[in-house]
């Protein structure tokens, strides 16, 4: 309704006083209506039905066994950093500590955090991509 009211605002100046209003209205909500049954037929030809058979269903632990074994590799990898990047990344990036809550936590300078995380992120990053190349 209220689109019909906006329209008819906006073509107010197509109105000829001197005919009546009635039928210059329903003319423009008849045209209205048409253009919106339009649009959802061009929407509903976009839609593709689905049958029973393309819908595929997997129980919700279908990939737990995967993400234990990432959470493993991980663990191991993190296990085998350095002992300053092994402690940025407990802090950065497990705790969620921020730059400066870690660095009182650690004793070390927010910029030796940084240095850190940085590094360590580069020795898991190669050690988990050859890794992932073995198995």
């Amino acid at each position: 309704m209220q689109d019909v009211l906006l329209t008819v605002h906006a073509i107010r100046h197509t109105y000829d006083p001197h005919r009546p209003f009635g039928p210059w209205l329903v003319a423009i909500a008849k045209r209205r209506i048409i253009d919106r049954l339009r649009r959802q037929g061009r929407i509903r030809a976009r839609e593709v039905a689905l049958d029973f058979e393309d819908v595929t269903f997997s129980t919700p632990d279908a990939n737990l066994g995967e993400a234990d074994w990432n959470k493993r590799v991980l663990g191991d990898a993190i296990e085998r950093l350095p002992p300053g990047q092994r402690e940025a990344v407990r802090l950065l990036k497990l705790q969620e500590m921020s730059l400066q809550q870690a660095a009182a936590a650690s004793g070390v300078s927010v910029a030796a955090l940084k240095v850190a995380m940085h590094r360590a992120m580069n020795n898991l990053r190669k050690m988990l991509t050859k890794s992932g190349g073995e198995t």
